[in-house]
């Protein structure tokens, strides 16, 4: 069922999406699904989720054990893997402080974060995202309802993103807009009575924000609402650093809509005014969203953009790069 709706499918190994029995997949923090596979082989109910993971790989020979969240699974879990786990490699595109020091590569698309990590004492590679090809059908779709489209988290990390977005809200009043956010704590804390007062304010939404917005979708949820939209925009989070091309430009590429996202360093398929479209300011994010939509080139700009990711970023190549990096 999770593999079924598309959750994270840019990270997710194509012998995995495949069904390969050489594959093998867990969610190690799913407290339900890892427990129900425990109680299927004998753990005993006392067994902790890192013992649940550990046995499941010790029960399938893995070679190659393909972490893509070392923050709960750092070099203290990986000392503990039995002696058939050939390689060791994690993905990490955040920053954060994890020893990697029991790891043989971490990965990710962003310099940045993999200097960082080299700062630490790991060893690194470049890998990346790749086009999930169940969004072919989904950029088929050109009878869009959504002007603007935005998704992605809200929380006192996102300042900048907080004025960019209120900058496109301002569009709701002749254009269609919609932000699918997934509200921190925090934020949520603030715009209750609570918040009004004291330092919660900075990180209650505006009301050109709260207008607009709509509760958070994934998946294939997600995935429709792409189809929806003739515009997506992009803003990283303050701490991303000038590295660009995160998931959702992936996702939003691969999806047939146009990428407006915020300058940086992008990937080399993902080319201003040819298949995606930058922007510096709020205000011109505001700017290029109303000369994209007014003159049409939306359309031909995105479609641009879904052939550059459908070729350059196709799960084949993710896995061909991974087996070189093995």
């Amino acid at each position: 069922m999770f593999l079924n709706d598309r959750y994270g499918a840019a990270h997710i190994l194509l012998p995995v999406h495949d069904g390969s029995p050489d594959a093998f997949f867990a969610n190690g923090d799913d407290d339900s699904l890892q427990r129900a596979w425990a109680l299927e082989n004998g753990l005993g109910e006392g067994a902790s989720l890192a013992d649940i993971l550990l046995a499941q790989i010790e029960h399938h020979k893995t070679d190659i054990f393909y972490n893509l969240d070392p923050f709960h699974y750092d070099a203290s879990f990986v000392r503990r893997l039995p002696g058939h786990v050939k390689r060791k490699i994690a993905w990490r595109a955040a920053p954060g402080r994890i020893d990697f020091s029991s790891y043989d590569l971490v990965v990710c698309n962003f310099q940045s974060m993999r200097k960082l990590w080299q700062e630490q004492g790991a060893r690194t590679a470049h890998f990346f995202p790749a086009h999930d090809p169940e969004l072919d059908t989904v950029a088929a779709n050109r009878n869009r309802d959504i002007d603007v489209l935005f998704f992605g988290g809200y929380s006192r990390h996102h300042q900048r993103r907080r004025q960019i977005l209120e900058s496109v809200a301002s569009l709701s009043g002749h254009r269609r807009v919609v932000f699918h956010l997934d509200l921190s704590r925090y934020t949520s804390l603030a715009e209750t009575p609570l918040g009004w007062f004291g330092p919660l304010r900075a990180v209650r939404r505006p009301r050109a924000i709260r207008d607009v917005s709509a509760p958070p979708v994934f998946g294939r949820a997600m995935y429709a609402e792409l189809g929806r939209a003739k515009v997506v925009v992009n803003a990283s989070i303050d701490m991303a650093g000038p590295d660009r091309g995160n998931m959702r430009c992936f996702e939003t590429m691969g999806a047939g809509a146009l990428l407006i996202s915020d300058s940086g360093n992008y990937p080399a398929p993902m080319r201003n005014g040819e298949t995606m479209v930058v922007y510096e300011q709020p205000q011109d994010a505001l700017d290029r969203i109303e000369k994209q939509l007014d003159s049409g080139t939306w359309e031909e700009i995105s479609r641009a953009g879904n052939r550059a990711i459908r070729e350059e970023y196709s799960k084949k190549r993710q896995f061909e790069r991974f087996l070189e990096l093995v």
